[in-house]
């Protein structure tokens, strides 16, 4: 009896074996168990849109034309006609160095030129000494060549009249090189007149051009260093207030997207709280990089930022409504100096084919695998097998598709190829997108946020 019993138990474990191996393998042909489970991923329609493409930089503003006065001659700053902000024209006086030591080396130059004046006077006469001399010795060796042919005087005198002779014409040629001697000697002091002259005029500071007096650094008292002797002393900028510019650094990977003539839109710190934005145009891009023209080695390191100064003229008629709300009832509403943020547009097309930006990544296509965290590498290395790719929705499974970008903003970017218009595409996560997600990944939408919808309703 008990023997029949323990062939019943064996008996009941083989069928239950044998139904939970079938059912494992029912639910699995089924799907109900081994199914990866989808990943919860953000999708967008591929829709047309108008893509704005910017490059974004900050800088100061500026006078488009700002000149810096230093003066050409050293001394005490005796007079000051003007103070900062003042308007001035070409050609006004601005100030006055001292000019007593100018002054003096005028009269000890033109007292120069009047005694070398007098030296020419004394070469002359010499000169005509000489020449009246010459006429004689002449004529006395004349005379004596005929008494000496005719045996009348002797030899030793005949030479000596030919010797005195030929003496006095050579101290007539040394009489005319004093003569012009003493002349380049006038033509040096008139030109050591000429400048002591202008060093003394230049004591007095005129207005190069018209404009405001944007800065100015010294006062009555001070002294000065002249350009002659060094550097200069700066001593007040000119500046034309009517056209200012922004002045702002570009990377090179932006540069080469920036033309004259683009479109700017600006935003100056000091007029942030009234949110307005004021418009210029790009009329200057520098052809050599900051770091080279700052350099002051010949050798730059290979991580310092490549930037490339591009110069945008404010327009005129985007502030006039600053003018007319300006308490202070000034023609200028900026000053030198002031910040400013731009947006530049680079390029600008209406009703394209778009999708969000974070939905583009780059895959290595042919070489890819996937570690233990699910993120996907690239196994070779290279890079030569990258594209750009975007995943679509086909019935809650990631497919790859190859793109051909265009242009971008901040938050779309233009589609040339690869897609058509209302296909389903992931935009998020971005680790997703970037990483995890392969070809044949199960996904499904992830659930809206109640109270983000009810807000954006």
């Amino acid at each position: 009896m008990a023997k029949k019993s323990s062939n019943n138990i064996w008996w009941i474990l083989g069928g239950a074996f044998v139904l939970l191996i079938g059912g494992l393998l029912i639910a699995k042909k089924a799907g109900w168990v081994g199914k990866e489970k989808p990943m919860e991923v953000e999708l967008a329609k591929v829709q047309k849109a108008t893509i704005i493409e910017r490059v974004s930089a900050s800088g100061k503003i500026q006078p488009e034309v700002e000149v810096k006065l230093s003066p050409d001659v050293s001394g005490e700053i005796t007079e000051l006609f003007v103070a900062e902000g003042d308007s001035v024209v070409k050609g006004q006086i601005l100030l006055k160095i001292r000019p007593d030591n100018y002054e003096s080396q005028m009269s000890r130059a033109k007292a120069s030129v009047d005694a070398n004046k007098a030296a020419v006077e004394q070469a002359n006469a010499a000169l005509a000494q000489a020449e009246a001399r010459l006429i004689r010795m002449k004529n006395i060796f004349e005379r004596s060549k005929k008494l000496f042919e005719d045996k009348v005087i002797p030899e030793a005198e005949f030479e000596q009249s030919q010797a005195d002779y030929m003496v006095a014409q050579k101290d007539v040629e040394a009489a005319k090189a004093n003569v012009q001697a003493a002349v380049y000697n006038v033509r040096g002091a008139e030109a050591a007149a000429r400048d002591a002259a202008e060093n003394l005029r230049k004591t007095t500071i005129f207005a190069p051009v018209s404009g405001i007096i944007s800065l100015l650094k010294v006062e009555i008292g001070e002294r000065v260093v002249g350009t002659s002797q060094m550097a200069g002393t700066e001593m007040m900028r000119i500046a034309n207030m009517d056209d200012m510019e922004v002045r702002v650094n570009v990377n090179e990977n932006d540069i080469v997207r920036v033309a004259l003539g683009d479109t700017v839109e600006i935003e100056v710190d000091a007029y942030l709280s009234t949110g307005k934005k004021f418009l210029g145009v790009v009329r200057e891009i520098a052809n050599t990089a900051n770091s080279l023209i700052n350099a002051t080695t010949t050798t730059t390191t290979l991580d310092a930022v490549t930037e490339f100064e591009v110069r945008i003229k404010i327009l005129n008629s985007s502030y006039e409504t600053v003018l007319s709300n300006n308490r202070g009832n000034t023609r200028y509403p900026f000053k030198p100096g002031m910040t400013a943020s731009v947006e530049i547009i680079t390029e600008k097309k209406h009703n394209v084919l778009s999708v969000p930006v974070a939905a583009v990544t780059t895959r290595d296509t042919l070489n890819t695998t996937q570690d233990n965290n699910g993120s996907v590498n690239t196994s070779s290395g290279k890079t030569q097998n990258m594209k750009e790719i975007v995943f679509l929705n086909k019935d809650g499974i990631a497919t790859i598709r190859e793109v051909k970008t265009g242009i971008s903003d901040f938050e779309r970017i233009e589609i040339i190829s690869g897609l058509e218009e209302g296909e389903e595409i992931v935009v998020g996560p971005y680790i997703a997108v970037s990483k995890r997600l392969k070809e044949g990944s199960p996904i499904q939408a992830k659930a809206k946020d109640k109270k983000s919808d009810a807000k954006n309703k």
